[in-house]
Order: structure tokens, then C-alpha cells, then sequence
């Protein structure tokens, strides 16, 4: 896809990989609806960025209405959607027993939910014209079962099989699905996910995560890059050293 005059909405878009996602995009001529609930920091996101490219959008993914919101403001600002990237994504990192019902409700609608309905609403919106590229940032925690990470793995896990039942429905329509899996990133999310420090200097940058989306967005139309895991060279489940 040549990604100039594009329309691409990005949820979780205000910091981090949503960001630098945004950052990316626009040098490539896209045009960018940014969107999060921090109603502070997409304020101070979207001034970053070219304002004829850019239109702001205040939403809770997790609501049904909000999401339809997300696609009729972009509509009548931009025109029709052609890239809808769910990003948007938390963490409370605990001991299964230390769980509160609100964390695991909470992790539930936005990761889980949250993708669920993006993708609902971007296959709608992307069936008539029978072409767009629905991306869904997951983790490496759907790959496997990670202590103290639970209750993410099992969000991450629900949207991962999704993503892989989604392809296969959007495939008829002629719209691409993607499954983009990275490894630890240093982004803001750790800020709140863990009271321990993360092991940060092992980590991507939002920028290489950012770097790999629009890749994939770039192949040609009938190519579809169904499932890609990014991690840094140092992130390792083993511990090996040079002979």
C-alpha cells in the first residue's frame, strides 16, 4: 500500500508506540487520527504533528459508542478509512491471588475488548471498499504463560486467537490482517504495569515497533504478513553465552 493521502487510525496514539507509529506516518504522507483517552496527552501529541494531517479523538475503546464515534468523526474529517492499528493497551502486572476484579476487568475491555471492537468497527467501515490493513499490536505474552503476568497473557492469548479468526473472515473482503508481537518496549507502559523496574535496557524502542507496522503496510496489497514478533537481540528466554 503507498501510504500517501492514506487514512490511518491509530488507538493508544497519544505516547509510546501509538506515537511514534503517528510520527512515521505522516512522513509518508498519511493522514492520522490519533486516538486515547488521556485527553491532556493527545492534546499535546497532536500538536506535535503537521495539522492538516492530524485530527484528535478523545475515546474509551472499550465502549461501543466511542468507537463508533472514532469512525464517523474520521469519516466526515478525512473521508474513508483505509489502516485502523489497535495499539491501545495496559498491563497490572501481580501474583494471581493479588488481582483485584477491577485490574482484571480493566486489562479485559482494553486489551481484549478494546481490539475486539476496533476491529469490529474497521471491518465495517473497510468492507465496501473491499481493500484495507487491520493491524493489531499484541505482545510476546501470547506466545506463552508468564508469572505475575497472568491475567495480561490470558488478554493477550483472547487476542491473538482472534486476530488469527479475523484474518481469515476480513481475507474475503480482500482486507489484510496483521498480528504485530513485540517483545519488551521502552514506553510508559511499565509505569504503571509493575512496581518492579523492568529490565529496560534490553528493550526495543517505540520507534523499531513503529518501524515494523508501516513495513508491513507497505507490501503490496497481496501480500499479507499475517504474524510478526519483534524483540530486541538482548531479549532472550535463555541465558547463553559466547564460546
Amino acid at each position: 500500500m503507498n501510504l500517501h493521502g492514506q487514512v490511518c487510525v491509530i488507538t493508544g496514539a497519544a505516547r509510546g508506540i501509538g506515537l511514534a507509529t503517528a510520527q512515521l506516518l505522516v512522513t509518508r504522507g498519511a493522514k492520522v487520527v490519533l486516538v486515547d483517552q488521556d485527553f491532556a496527552a493527545l492534546t499535546e501529541a497532536s500538536t506535535r504533528l503537521p495539522e492538516t494531517q492530524v485530527l484528535a479523538v478523545v475515546a474509551n475503546i472499550a465502549r461501543g459508542d466511542d468507537v463508533t464515534r472514532i469512525v464517523t468523526e474520521t469519516t466526515v474529517h478525512f473521508g474513508d478509512i483505509q489502516v485502523w492499528i489497535n495499539n491501545a493497551g495496559l498491563a497490572r502486572h501481580r501474583w494471581i491471588q493479588d488481582y483485584t476484579k477491577g485490574e482484571i476487568d480493566l486489562m479485559l475491555d482494553v486489551n481484549l475488548k478494546g481490539t475486539i471492537l476496533g476491529s469490529q468497527a474497521a471491518l465495517r467501515a473497510m468492507m465496501p471498499q473491499r481493500r484495507g490493513h487491520i493491524v493489531n499490536v499484541i505482545s510476546t505474552a501470547s506466545l506463552r504463560g508468564i508469572p505475575s503476568e497472568t491475567v495480561y497473557c490470558a488478554a493477550k492469548w483472547g487476542v491473538r486467537g482472534f486476530t488469527q479468526g479475523l484474518a481469515e473472515e476480513a481475507a474475503a473482503h480482500r482486507i489484510r490482517v496483521t498480528a504485530l508481537l513485540p517483545g519488551g518496549v521502552d514506553t510508559a507502559f511499565w509505569d504503571e504495569a509493575s512496581e518492579r523496574d523492568a529490565p529496560k535496557q534490553l528493550f526495543l524502542q517505540p520507534h523499531h515497533i513503529a518501524d515494523g507496522i508501516v513495513r508491513c503496510l507497505e507490501m503490496d496489497d497481496f501480500c499479507v504478513p499475517r504474524e510478526l514478533v519483534l524483540r530486541s537481540l538482548d531479549d532472550s528466554d535463555f541465558s547463553v553465552k559466547p564460546e
